[in-house]
């Protein structure tokens, strides 16, 4: 915003991350969710363009294609994680496709579903994917694990000497509800993993006989170049191990990850839509496909990683 009031807004030429425009009353505003649009009354008109520029000026918006537009490359951890689940992009809201991918997963992994007694989820963006997976697997969902809500800090991106601590003050489990039970534990991504092993732990430690885990975003293999903070190959559990070595590592029966394809599936875009680049190592803008490249083949030849991947 300039002195004069001029308001500017733009959306990067692979549309990487989403916003919005409302107008209402003789107002624009931009948000990058729709929901923050909604719930101050103002009416949703449409998402900006890759490349786009909004110009609002006494009143008036004027449209620029700032930048070339490229392939859309919209990031798909949106739909896991990031955006609120009462948000809508391509049409649906976010709680549906999390509500999707939880019964995909249901589906997909039937063999271990049926060893399963009880579902429950991290609270709270693993949620509406706990409540698919309830419904396609006909297992009782429990919510017992409740989130402390006035302790905002997310576990994966606070610093190591903190993280334990906030893991611990986040969650309180309600022992009674799985004691002798093997329990589906349903969570929308596991990043580092140290939030997962403390989880596991406690869970053990409240009585649960098994513990298998069921994660609706796939396995997280690369840093991200475009704003969230996972920035090196060497914090990444899932780009050093497989899903039988995390088992052992976080102290999981089993680790069940949603395959790329069924993720894509489930939120309704394509491929050639999607920022995948943390869950397949390919990147859409070409800097950062081939910086995570040499890092890779470095790493392949014993080297180490000198700090972030994009530095």
């Amino acid at each position: 915003i300039l002195d004069d009031g001029t308001l500017f807004a733009f959306k990067d030429p692979w549309g990487i991350k989403p916003l919005c425009y409302g107008f209402s009353d003789g107002k624009y505003a931009f948000s990058s969710e729709s929901t923050g649009l909604a719930i101050n009354g103002i009416e949703w008109q449409r998402e900006l363009r890759p490349g786009e520029l909004l110009v609002v000026k006494d009143g008036m918006m004027s449209q620029v294609q700032a930048f070339p537009s490229k392939e859309q490359a919209f990031c798909a951890f949106e739909y896991a994680y990031f955006s609120r689940p009462d948000s809508r992009f391509n049409g649906k809201y976010v709680y549906e496709v999390r509500r999707d991918l939880g019964a995909a997963l249901a589906r997909i992994y039937k063999d271990k579903v049926d060893r399963c007694d009880v579902v429950v989820c991290l609270p709270e963006s693993a949620n509406d994917a706990a409540y698919g997976f309830h419904e396609a697997s006909g297992l009782r969902w429990e919510m017992a694990l409740r989130r402390h809500r006035y302790v905002s800090q997310r576990a994966f991106i606070t610093d190591g000497v903190d993280r334990q601590s906030v893991i611990y003050r986040k969650l309180n489990i309600l022992a009674p509800k799985i004691v002798g039970k093997r329990i589906a534990v349903v969570d929308d991504s596991i990043v580092r993993g140290d939030t997962m092993r403390g989880n596991i732990k406690r869970l053990r430690d409240a009585g649960a006989r098994e513990v298998h885990l069921f994660i609706s975003y796939p396995k997280i293999i690369g840093p991200c170049f475009y704003g969230i903070d996972m920035s090196t190959y060497s914090e990444l559990i899932g780009a050093r191990m497989n899903s039988e070595e995390m088992a052992e590592e976080l102290g999981a029966d089993s680790v069940n990850y949603m395959p790329i394809d069924e993720y894509i599936k489930e939120t309704g875009m394509r491929r050639d839509q999607l920022c995948i680049g943390c869950i397949s190592n390919k990147y859409p803008t070409p800097t950062a496909d081939n910086i995570a490249s040499d890092i890779r083949e470095e790493l392949a030849k014993g080297g180490e990683e000198k700090g972030r991947a994009y530095e």
